[in-house]
């Protein structure tokens, strides 16, 4: 016997993208803030002014997995 399965179009909750742009903005800003902190700062949070400039360069989308929905 054979059984037919239709793939249900999955439509973006409403939103769902106002939501993206939050998140992505608020990615931005605290990258630049990581900019704006001096090297005693930087130590305080375990970070050295070199990987908090590699981390404030990259893209707004470059975020860990686990932030994303």
């Amino acid at each position: 016997m054979f059984a037919l399965f239709r793939s249900r179009l999955t439509l973006p909750q409403p939103g769902s993208l106002f939501r993206l742009l939050r998140r992505m903005s608020a990615t931005r800003r605290q990258r630049r803030a990581l900019l704006r902190l001096d090297d005693a700062l930087l130590r305080d949070i375990g970070q050295d002014p070199l990987s908090a400039r590699a981390e404030a360069a990259r893209p707004i989308w470059d975020v860990p997995t686990h932030w994303r929905l």
